[in-house]
């Protein structure tokens, strides 16, 4: 026994070099056959609080297809962890999300990403069509080619722990180095990476602007950057807190989304200059938003389970309820001509929803590996959506038929 759980612990270490530490003692851990196998596969990296705070599942096979996608192990220690986890973490009610029907028709098609439990996360496409993912936990860029299903994995420093990813019109593909507080740049030919020191310490998700420069956010920090690639030059400035999501609308001006107040930012990409505008209910928390054909600006309010619209001509803004209810968590967004899509990560499965402005209706699906969550979407140039589910390691294609 002493020996198998030893054995485990290395695997657990070397599948997870990411882990910052290995837990072994958990008080609140109902005991049973298996804890011991939980304490040391899982709370390496979780802790004991994912898992009592999770939405649970009734089945081993279920609990097995959540942690297989983080961690590799032996048949009869997966059985036994799946077993325990069954048996002391059943299926919480009142997650379910609340599927609607409707005419639209998807597809959605999912890769597991090679090395396990790295979080992948923030898919995007690039200019020779492929798709690539950041992994958080393992420091790495990956790249699909959804056309074979084909994957490769590039390393990178190892304090980066990329947040974000986004691609150059040549190719390159430039990360948030949310850990080592660095904008860094992959050129996938070589494999060459080039860093940039930002002041913020914590980049988290950027986006070109059509002037040439990376403008990011830093949310910890409570800061917003540029980022000149060709002489390196970064320019930083003080926001409200929390700024999370950043696009950029069709005259140039940035738009951001604030996850620690009740405000959408505006900024001139020349002077850096914010005007802010508040969205109803201070405890309302702004992830991600988007800009439609019309310039209207469309948001996910996380804290009040709400989508919205914002008009920067007039301030006015108009929100509806998520299906799900207050608690369903909308997250990510984009629009794809002028419809809204969304998640609700606040729900087991995580849902995908589509909003019609124009009817004023909503129609969802489950995502299949749907144990959570989508934090960022990319609208491809076919029009089509990538999405990810990071606890299950996974990217997702939703092709809009």
């Amino acid at each position: 026994m002493m020996r198998n759980i030893f054995a485990l612990l290395i695997l657990c270490v070397l599948s997870n070099g990411h882990a910052q530490s290995v837990r072994t003692q958990s008080p609140g851990l109902p005991q049973g056959d298996g804890k011991a196998l939980v304490e040391i596969a899982c709370f390496g990296c979780h802790g004991s609080a994912n898992i009592f705070y999770s939405k649970g599942y009734d089945t081993a096979e279920e609990w097995k297809y959540v942690f297989s996608s983080m961690i590799k192990l032996p048949t009869e220690q997966e059985n036994r962890i799946a077993h325990y986890l069954a048996e002391h973490f059943p299926d919480k009610n009142g997650r379910q999300p609340v599927l609607i029907s409707g005419n639209s028709d998807i597809t959605i098609t999912e890769w597991l990403a090679p090395t396990l439990g790295q979080r992948a996360r923030d898919p995007i496409e690039a200019p020779d069509g492929s798709i690539w993912w950041a992994g958080m936990w393992a420091s790495l860029a990956g790249r699909l080619d959804p056309s074979s299903g084909s994957m490769s994995e590039f390393k990178l420093p190892t304090t980066a722990r990329p947040h974000s990813i986004v691609p150059d019109k040549k190719g390159n593909i430039w990360y948030t180095g949310n850990s080592n507080g660095t904008i860094g740049k992959l050129n996938p030919k070589t494999g060459l990476i080039t860093e940039f020191k930002t002041k913020a310490g914590d980049p988290h998700s950027a986006v070109f602007h059509p002037n040439g420069n990376l403008y990011f956010t830093a949310q910890r920090a409570g800061a917003l950057g540029r980022l000149d690639p060709i002489t390196g030059k970064l320019t930083e400035v003080l926001s409200e807190p929390r700024p999370y999501g950043i696009k950029v609308d069709d005259s140039g001006i940035l738009w951001i989304a604030f996850n620690g107040t009740n405000k959408i930012g505006s900024m001139d990409p020349i002077t850096m200059k914010l005007r802010y505008y508040n969205i109803p209910n201070k405890a309302s928390r702004i992830r991600r938003l988007d800009i439609d054909s019309k310039g209207l600006v469309w948001f996910v309010n996380s804290t009040q389970g709400k989508i919205g619209r914002l008009n920067p001509k007039t301030g006015d803004v108009r929100q509806w309820d998520s299906p799900s209810g207050s608690k369903s968590h909308p997250y990510a967004l984009a629009v794809i001509n002028d419809k809204i899509w969304y998640n609700e990560s606040g729900m087991r499965p995580d849902a995908l929803v589509q909003f019609d402005p124009s009817k004023e209706t909503f129609q969802s699906w489950a995502i299949p590996s749907g144990v959570g969550i989508i934090r960022n979407m990319w609208v491809t140039k076919d029009g089509d959506l990538l999405i990810h589910q990071t606890s299950s390691n996974r990217i997702g294609l939703v092709e809009i038929n």
